[in-house]
């Protein structure tokens, strides 16, 4: 966790306009990190759906109202709201020439908008025409660990459990969790509104609505669809579940593996130690595996408990273990460095 490495601001020799709309945890979380890895850019200008003054990470922010009119003269615009405004201002940020990075899931199945995490298919920034997508958070924590092994053995099916953290469902998941903690210590009654049902002692099997033609819920098949388009593989075949569980921040997921060619628990562990934003941590004997707790406000992406799948006979399986902060790799960090590498390559 840091700023940028010196080859990454080589190429960011002026000051880039930047602006933000939607100012949530996530859109927070994107100002933070702007600041953190020295984006080139002034104080961020912030849209809303109203204007007014804000504190953000201790600074206060003026505001504006979003509209047709309000990107004139900016660069680059991240996108930190719901899928409807981003939508509706989609045409704007493009009239106006910046670029736009989009945290919702407008536009992540267009096939002419780029899906990416810039360690798995920055490439693909290329032929991006005014928008990039940011991918579910599930997803980009799943595939920064998964791709560099898809790289070097050919992925063929996966099937994934998540763990994931009361805070994916933004501020109001977050609060309900730590208002059933404190109402269940006072004794008095839990209120349960964000959720289905109650999540403090307990998890819920059922995240985002259901599809009614196959009963995975629409938060599985976002994995499934997100996955082929960002790895190139139309024909990955992958199965998830999704379970909400009472984490106040990270997600954790369990991956097991099926690959085109042999390998082993140590080609993995060799495979991930070189990838950047994963960070192994595989030592199980000492208490050492991914937590969420150890990946909260952390960069990169945990990935251990990495083993054989025993239920195969040849060696094409393999279990893995993965935490990752959802606000942070999962999206605001996720958004920063795509505009990094938009600099980077030459494209705003």
């Amino acid at each position: 966790m840091g700023a940028l490495r010196p080859e990454k601001r080589k190429n960011m020799t002026r000051e880039y306009k930047v602006g933000l709309v939607g100012v949530g945890a996530v859109g927070s979380e994107m100002i933070k990190v702007l600041k953190e890895r020295h984006f080139p850019c002034g104080k961020v200008q912030v849209f809303a759906s109203r204007e007014r003054d804000e504190v953000i990470g201790g600074e206060t922010y003026h505001v504006l109202k979003a509209g047709e009119d309000s990107f004139a003269g900016l660069d680059i615009v991240l996108f930190a709201g719901k899928t409807d405004v981003a939508l509706q201002l989609r045409d704007a940020v493009v009239k106006s020439g910046a670029k736009m990075i989009d945290n919702s899931r407008a536009f992540r199945q267009d096939p002419d908008v780029p899906l990416v995490v810039p360690q798995v298919n920055a490439e693909d920034l290329d032929w991006n025409k005014g928008v990039i997508a940011n991918p579910n958070c599930t997803t980009a924590i799943m595939l920064e660990a998964v791709a560099p092994l898809h790289r070097a053995k050919k992925l063929r099916r996966l099937v994934a459990a998540t763990y994931q953290a009361a805070s994916g469902a933004g501020a109001p998941g977050l609060d309900e969790l730590e208002n059933q903690i404190h109402a269940y210590a006072k004794g008095e009654p839990l209120t349960v509104k964000a959720f289905q049902h109650q999540l403090m002692y307990n998890l819920i099997p059922h995240i985002d609505k259901f599809d009614e033609t196959n009963w995975y819920t629409l938060e599985e098949l976002k994995m499934l669809n997100e996955a082929r388009k960002m790895l190139h593989h139309p024909g990955l075949k992958l199965s998830c579940t999704c379970v909400r569980v009472p984490i106040a921040r990270a997600h954790s997921e369990s991956l097991n593996l099926e690959f085109e060619e042999e390998i082993t628990p140590e080609e993995a562990r060799e495979i991930l130690s070189k990838a950047e934003g994963v960070k192994v941590v595989d030592d199980p004997l000492n208490g050492g595996y991914p937590m969420p707790l150890d990946a909260t406000a952390k960069y990169d992406v945990l990935a251990g408990r990495i083993r054989q799948d025993i239920s195969r006979d040849d060696k094409r399986g393999l279990e893995m273990f993965v935490s990752g902060d959802q606000l942070l790799r999962g999206a605001a960090l996720n958004a920063v460095e795509i505009a990094e590498h938009l600099v980077k390559r030459g494209l705003v």
